[in-house]
């Protein structure tokens, strides 16, 4: 199957040519006729599976046709990365239909509010918001939505775990009853289900491969003391082929202190956390997409916020809590049919954690031995009880004590 055969409009094959999209994902091969009857539909698929393309081609094929385009479509995402990143994608597929988008976002000085408004009342076509900013211009008055035909919910689920149920509750109180609303998340929680029994009528379901790593992720674990970790990762960077590398931490105090320790040896990295401004994270993202930087330190922030192919390798510092997340953090490699390796830490105390995460993707992750320079490393048992105390939890970054070795 090719894009050809669903007939869109030539303006719009024009955009998919131009940006080198010739096969459908099944994502794609699924949703698309769907949305093009005008149904609305809930969708389930993992990350990198191309669900942007999925929903935003047949919602641009379907306002080439019609007469009223300003304030057609409104697509919510629950960061200003992912915002952006669907704003970029939108204007390479619609860049020869004259259709117009705009990202909507906090952060920022009164300049960005002041431009995001005089678009909104200019009308752009297609409206890409965070939850938080678009109420609050919503509640200025700024923005009148009676002639939107289409919701598009991204990242579903993300939005949810982020606290903004009664947020998007909110903005759908401000829109036409009479819309098509797609819902797009990588899981499907009892919650999900519960808003689009709220928000959706009579939808089609659509399920790729819920909560499962793509097939060319080569998963690899290392089960380490936290002393171990730093020299475990200078050896990995020496020894393993990578030209793109991701390093995901669950604290972006941890970010920062591994980006101190990779300036130490050497390693030109840049770091992505909360604590920069937004004009900084910004460039930051540009620089690694455009491979200026080609190793990005960050939070679970960067997992569904960043869409670059290309990414050979992704580490996480440690295991997250969820184990949802680690399927999006080793979702940023091996995307677009790639291949692409990803390599977790496992201390003592993330036993468990990584245990439940082998028992959500159905599969065990390749436990491979230690650099023999490193000794030996603790034993897997995630049904062990570890007792806890505060430096354990936080890890260091010690290069004088030693790792301690079984006895």
């Amino acid at each position: 199957m090719t894009f050809s055969d669903f007939n869109f409009d030539p303006k719009l094959h024009e955009g998919l040519d131009s940006m080198g999209y010739e096969k459908p994902t099944p994502i794609q091969q699924q949703a698309v006729p769907v949305i093009l009857e005008g149904k609305d539909i809930i969708a389930c698929a993992q990350t990198g599976t191309g669900k942007t393309a999925a929903y935003i081609l047949p919602v641009i094929h379907r306002m080439i046709q019609t007469d009223h385009r300003h304030l057609n479509t409104l697509v919510i995402a629950p960061t200003r990365e992912l915002a952006q990143q669907i704003d970029q994608q939108i204007e390479g597929f619609a860049y020869y239909t004259g259709i117009s988008s705009i990202p909507i976002y906090g952060g920022g000085d009164g300049a960005t509010w002041d431009v995001q408004k005089r678009a909104l009342e200019q009308g752009a076509d297609i409206v890409v918001a965070t939850p938080g900013r678009l109420i609050a211009l919503l509640a200025a008055g700024t923005t009148v939505f009676d002639h939107l035909q289409h919701l598009i919910l991204d990242e579903a689920d993300r939005m949810l775990d982020m606290g903004f149920y009664e947020d998007i509750i909110k903005i759908v109180s401000y829109l036409p009853k009479e819309r098509q609303t797609l819902l797009f998340s990588a899981t499907m929680p009892p919650k999900i289900r519960a808003l689009a029994t709220k928000i959706l009528r009579e939808p089609a379901e659509i399920n790729i491969a819920i909560a499962k790593p793509a097939a060319g992720i080569d998963q690899q674990a290392y089960l380490v003391y936290d002393t171990q970790k730093e020299p475990l990762l200078q050896h990995i960077l020496k020894t393993y082929s990578w030209n793109s590398i991701i390093l995901f931490a669950s604290r972006k105090e941890t970010v920062k202190k591994l980006d101190h320790a990779l300036r130490r040896l050497g390693v030109k990295a840049k770091a992505f956390h909360s604590d920069l401004e937004q004009t900084e994270r910004e460039e930051i993202l540009r620089a690694f997409k455009n491979k200026q930087v080609n190793f990005l330190i960050g939070t679970d922030v960067l997992s569904r916020g960043i869409d670059v192919e290309g990414i050979s390798m992704v580490i996480n510092w440690d295991v997250p809590p969820d184990p949802e997340d680690y399927v999006h953090r080793i979702g940023r490699t091996a995307r677009a049919e790639t291949t692409g390796t990803a390599i977790t830490f496992v201390n003592e105390i993330d036993q468990k954690r990584f245990h439940s995460i082998e028992t959500l993707i159905g599969t065990e992750v390749s436990k491979k031995e230690l650099p023999e320079f490193l000794g030996e490393g603790p034993a897997y048992n995630p049904q062990k009880k570890i007792k806890t105390g505060f430096n354990n939890r936080r890890g260091k970054f010690s290069r004088n004590r030693k790792p301690r070795k079984q006895a």
